[in-house]
């Protein structure tokens, strides 16, 4: 099952960055999708939405108004899951989300990786 971060940085304070990198620690697949191309712990950080690609889980590290953009993008990817980071949390996502039967969490990919909830 791969896992998709949705507003990767290069940055390492950011918690995106901590997220790939725990992922990848933690033996999950990770695809990141963000604004600047680069590579952090051996995942590439595309510019789109990778294209059939089988995603289990979206993390999000976008604010409710950046995420506009990526909404075509996350229905066509059909992901199970998607996990609202502090920060990213937004009613109309999750609301259009759980009627396409998306199971959704508010919670911290960080937390829920060091607490084997993920």
């Amino acid at each position: 099952m791969k896992t998709l971060v949705l507003g990767a940085s290069l940055n390492e304070s950011r918690y995106s960055n901590k997220a790939i990198r725990l992922l990848k620690q933690y033996g999950h697949e990770v695809i990141a999708v963000g604004r600047d191309k680069g590579n952090v712990a051996a995942v590439s950080i595309q510019n789109r939405f990778p294209e059939n690609a089988l995603i289990d889980t979206i993390t999000l590290y976008l604010n409710p108004g950046l995420q506009k953009a990526y909404y075509e993008d996350i229905w066509n990817t059909r992901p199970r899951r998607i996990i609202f980071n502090p920060g990213t949390e937004n009613p109309e996502l999750r609301e259009q989300a759980v009627q396409r039967g998306i199971l959704c969490e508010e919670a911290c990919t960080l937390v829920l990786l060091n607490t084997n909830q993920y």
